[in-house]
């Protein structure tokens, strides 16, 4: 269901296909983000960066929990995160779909939730690693 914690934003707050929130203050998140905002997707998709002081929440808890996952909130406003997510978005992008259609065969978005958890658990020193190349 609609997640209520986003409760407004300078955006449409829905779409008629999937809203990807994503955290724009994460360099690794941004160039991904990029890299998909760049295909034409088979419906329009909503971008809603959730570092953003325009994006409203709840409280400061809903934010950081949004920033700590990627989701994406689907068009009936139910809420994926992590691997589900990725392949709900990977379904709608070309060149994706592929990735989307093997991650949806039986069991493998949990090995690929499995894979995110430990990228997650990297994400902040790869994210320095970046963030120190960029001011190079």
């Amino acid at each position: 269901m609609f997640d209520p914690s986003l409760t407004k934003t300078t955006e449409t707050p829905r779409c008629d296909s999937l809203t990807v929130l994503f955290d724009g203050a994460c360099p690794l998140c941004r160039r991904e983000v990029s890299l998909y905002r760049g295909l034409q997707p088979l419906q329009p998709l909503l971008w809603l960066d959730v570092s953003a002081q325009t994006t409203s929440f709840t409280n400061a808890e809903d934010r950081s929990r949004f920033m700590s996952r990627f989701h994406v909130r689907r068009a009936d406003g139910e809420l994926l995160s992590g691997a589900k997510a990725f392949v709900a978005l990977w379904l709608q992008l070309p060149g994706w779909r592929w990735l989307g259609r093997a991650a949806s065969l039986p069991g493998a978005t949990p090995l690929l939730e499995l894979l995110y958890v430990s990228f997650l658990r990297i994400r902040p020193a790869l994210q320095r690693v970046v963030l120190a190349c960029e001011r190079t």
